[in-house]
């Protein structure tokens, strides 16, 4: 079995992995990821215990336990090229030793589960409700770099959606863990959760400049395949799907929805939306996980 590269698996000098300066003993078995490093705290209050507190750039981890179950949460910034550091780092942390710098023979899986903020695509999902997304689909081009098999439904989901949006771009779609789902149902929506490379054009906001796609929201609020329709759109949840499949993990997406771009509304109140998402989902863990 080959060596890893220094070049290729960068270690610092506490010898752990580079951008989110963690140890493979530092994080648990459940790792939820947030957009916002100031949101890691709001979730560890509620911990019994801290044992790990990290920082490195806008990369913050909290590992502690709550009810007597172990869970990292991890800052991830925002967008599909911070998701890229995060999700082969974390896989790295459970599935490389870094002593040899081989990958195990034996692979591990972890829980990885973002809670975040999102648009509604959908007037019948109001603001401050909740989205579990059951597919993640990006527009963005993160996946192309990779090696990725697509299922026959992925194949005939994307078929219908370039058709129906006429997109230009080649985009990707990945399902939700049904084993993390299934537990994301009572009080929650479902539906595609599309992925945007940005926040402004990507997303059909309009300030000094043109966009190209001016129907683009229109067009993913009217899509449709069997029971499928996108209910939001956001910057991160294609990329935990995709990346997080092709390496064995289980991943979720979880959003509190702060706007609702068919009604045009916005939350009044962001912050208290995520706080009750946050303490929500912390029963589910703490009950099934």
């Amino acid at each position: 079995m080959s060596r890893i590269a220094e070049s290729e698996l960068i270690l610092n000098s506490r010898g752990a992995v580079y951008h989110l300066d963690l140890r493979p003993e530092e994080i648990a078995d459940t790792v939820v990821t947030v957009g916002d490093p100031d949101r890691v705290k709001e979730f560890s209050k509620y911990f019994d215990t801290i044992e790990v507190k990290q920082q490195h750039r806008e990369f913050v981890t909290h590992t502690g336990t709550i009810g007597g179950k172990r869970l990292t949460v991890l800052s991830s910034g925002i967008g599909p090229d911070n998701i890229d550091i995060v999700i082969n780092e974390l896989d790295a942390l459970v599935n490389i030793d870094f002593e040899t710098r081989q990958i195990k023979e034996q692979l591990s899986s972890i829980n990885i589960i973002r809670v975040g903020t999102s648009g509604s695509l959908q007037e019948d999902i109001g603001v401050d409700e909740f989205v579990a997304s059951t597919h993640g689909l990006g527009l963005d081009n993160l996946l192309s770099f990779y090696n990725k098999d697509k299922d026959n439904e992925e194949v005939e989901l994307i078929q219908a959606f370039v058709t129906h949006t006429q997109l230009k771009s080649d985009p990707y779609i990945t399902g939700a863990s049904p084993s993390l789902l299934k537990h994301f149902t009572d009080g929650f929506h479902q539906g595609i959760t599309v992925t945007c490379p940005g926040f402004y054009g990507p997303q059909g906001r309009v300030l000094r400049l043109g966009i190209s796609n001016p129907h683009l929201i229109d067009r993913l609020t009217d899509f449709r395949f069997g029971p499928h329709r996108i209910t939001n759109f956001e910057m991160e949840t294609s990329a935990i799907y995709g990346l997080g499949k092709l390496l064995g993990h289980h991943c979720l997406a979880l959003n509190a929805i702060v706007a609702n771009r068919i009604k045009k509304e916005f939350t009044k109140d962001g912050k208290a939306a995520v706080e009750r998402l946050i303490k929500k989902f912390l029963e589910i863990f703490v009950k099934n996980f």
